[in-house]
């Protein structure tokens, strides 16, 4: 297949905290391509960790590599289904998610590799289909999030999502290289 080109938002496309995963990805245009490169990338490097790596956990309450798996899948999931409302053009603030508690109700240590692989390529291939797809002049369609308290906190384009897809992505995963050994 071959990917369609996404420039690369500006910052003024995302919210503040956002740039410590824009920094990390490349300006070209090659953002859908990155992707599926990474989670091949990911799962090679995975599937090559000795079992009792994936339940390690390298501080108190910080994530199972296996949670952060199924964290990437949750994020990338409700960051793509914001690109689609923002893409179509509603622009109804969104609320964000308590990733913590996600994390704890995943219940991902109990769940084989091969099923969270599963789910994760699925995830991967419709986020990539809908940045594909997407019509041309909806890349730069923006929407609101809400924080917890109901007040707006941040703005991002449907651009500014898929690259944050990929940064947050390639951040989880350079920090299991950083810190899980």
């Amino acid at each position: 297949m071959e990917f369609r080109p996404i420039s690369k938002p500006q910052p003024s496309e995302y919210p503040e905290y956002s740039h410590i995963y824009m920094d990390l990805l490349e300006d070209d245009d090659k953002i859908l391509e990155h992707l599926w490169r990474n989670f091949l990338e990911i799962k090679e490097y995975v599937y090559q960790l000795p079992d009792g790596k994936l339940y390690y956990r390298y501080a108190e309450g910080k994530w199972t590599i296996k949670e952060i798996l199924v964290h990437l899948i949750d994020d990338e999931r409700i960051f793509a289904y914001r690109a689609l409302r923002y893409g179509r053009n509603d622009s109804t603030p969104l609320h964000g998610f308590d990733q913590d508690r996600y994390a704890i109700h995943s219940e991902a240590n109990s769940r084989s590799l091969e099923s969270i692989f599963e789910e994760y390529e699925s995830v991967r291939k419709a986020t990539i289909t809908l940045f594909q797809y997407l019509p041309k002049n909806s890349f730069l369609h923006a929407g609101e999030g809400i924080d917890f308290d109901g007040s707006i906190i941040n703005k991002r384009t449907v651009r500014a999502l898929a690259y944050h897809i990929a940064g947050h992505e390639l951040r989880h995963f350079n920090i299991i290289k950083e810190r899980y050994f």
